[in-house]
């Protein structure tokens, strides 16, 4: 029997609705973050004053909400509910806020993207450690891009798809020009583009 949206909300908290994306996102605690927590701590990086712990992010009820999503990935069937929840979208980015949990949390979101071939998925990450080694694969429709851990730096050449904030000059990201929308951009999602600049905010 097919799973009800309604059931997927209640199994996985939901989806978030960040104004910036074209089709909503997933977010987590930006406190659960195992790098980034870390880096938070530290200038010139892209987590120093991260504007997941400002704004809404602290109103009571997105606090709960981020809860509920961090609590559900283990749930059985989380990743039949996604799967619901996402297969209509053309494109869907993971994770507005926090970031992968582990290797398991890595999988499902896999099990995912190849449920919903129709989506192109983007996911950003500082979790260097759970990324794919050397010679094995990941879904066609997924983007991973490592995060430059400094501002203003090159990308390295560990990894196929990048992204870099930079403090000033040039950076590639329109929705600072734009409503803080991506708008018809979608380079995030692309596999073509290599690395993706956006400015500090």
């Amino acid at each position: 029997m097919l799973m009800l949206k309604k059931e997927a909300n209640k199994i996985t908290g939901g989806l978030s609705k960040p104004g910036k994306m074209p089709e909503g996102s997933y977010n987590l605690p930006a406190a659960a973050c195992q790098t980034g927590s870390k880096l938070r701590k530290i200038k010139g990086t892209p987590c120093h004053g991260c504007y997941a712990f400002k704004f809404r992010y602290n109103f009571s009820n997105v606090k709960a909400a981020l809860a509920r999503r961090l609590a559900s990935l283990t749930h059985p069937q989380w990743v039949e509910a996604m799967t619901v929840l996402v297969k209509k979208k053309k494109y869907f980015r993971w994770h507005d806020s926090g970031d992968l949990q582990g290797v398991a949390h890595l999988k499902k979101i896999y099990e995912v993207c190849n449920n919903t071939p129709g989506t192109m998925h983007w996911l950003p990450t500082q979790e260097r450690q759970y990324l794919p080694m050397e010679g094995s694969t990941y879904p066609d429709n997924l983007v991973i891009r490592l995060s430059n851990s400094k501002n203003n730096t090159a990308p390295g050449k560990a990894w196929t798809h990048w992204s870099t904030v930079v403090d000033k000059g040039f950076h590639s990201c329109p929705a600072q020009s734009q409503g803080n929308q991506c708008g018809t951009c979608r380079a995030c999602w692309d596999p073509k583009v290599k690395h993706v600049t956006y400015p500090k905010h």
